[in-house]
């Protein structure tokens, strides 16, 4: 399939196969799956990378399947989509719960071929003008830049995803630098639904340094600084060890 005609086939039998990297997510895990398998997907892949409480058991429970790496979210998505047999690969963050009519939006949005992906608009699960103000940002950064980010659940024809090469199996930055391939493929749309997000970090580490120590982030990751360090200084900036946790 040459690349101006990946996006042809995504029309309204298209199969989606939905990607759920966790860890350590027996809390949020159960919201975002049940709107998942409610919506008939063709398939519900969650790759546990190593959790220590209930996730993977949560997960078989609800009739997902259930793949176990390493922690590494690039990693982690690349197994998945690997075993996954749909059209559409969509990545969604354990932590993310999509609106009811996502496999309409997901077709929807894939359905001109000049389409490479497509991801929904973001929204956090907290009252108060400051989250309303970090969506507002991130709104205008993907409508002039066309740069949505992993909590947003990126989708595309799995062909596409071949043609960019998968993710890069990075410690940090890995959603950015998947899309910054894909839009070299055609461009990358916003569907009009809101995935919703666990403002849990936010709330924890405040807004500010939340949103600065991200655009730190991609600053390094333009000056090629080691992915292990951009981790680290990221770890140890909010004291997290974890790899799954949403980002702006």
């Amino acid at each position: 399939m040459r690349p101006d005609e990946a996006g042809s086939s995504q029309g309204a039998g298209a199969s989606i196969s939905v990607v759920i990297p966790a860890l350590n997510e027996e809390r949020r895990i159960g919201s975002s799956l049940r709107r998942v398998l409610a919506a008939g997907v063709s398939e519900v892949i969650v790759v546990d990378g190593g959790s220590e409480d209930r996730t993977a058991e949560i997960a078989a429970g609800l009739g997902a399947t259930v793949l176990r790496t390493r922690a590494n979210r690039g990693l982690q998505q690349n197994l998945g989509a690997r075993r996954a047999k749909g059209e559409i690969l969509l990545f969604l963050h354990a932590d993310t719960v999509l609106p009811r009519s996502f496999p309409e939006q997901v077709r929807k949005t894939l359905s001109s071929p000049e389409v490479s992906a497509g991801a929904f608009q973001f929204h956090l699960d907290a009252d108060g003008w400051q989250y309303r103000l970090v969506e507002r940002v991130v709104a205008l950064r993907c409508k002039l830049f066309r740069m949505p980010y992993g909590d947003q659940a990126i989708f595309m024809p799995a062909e596409r995803f071949r043609q960019a090469g998968g993710f890069a199996e990075l410690q940090v930055m890995e959603d950015f630098d998947l899309v910054r391939r894909l839009r070299r493929l055609g461009r990358v749309e916003l569907a009009a639904g809101r995935a919703i997000t666990s403002a849990r970090r936010w709330m924890r580490d405040g807004v500010w340094s939340v949103t600065a120590r991200h655009q730190l982030c991609i600053l390094g990751y333009y000056a090629r600084v080691a992915p292990g360090r951009l981790a680290r200084f990221r770890e140890a900036a909010h004291d997290l060890r974890s790899p799954q946790s949403p980002r702006l």
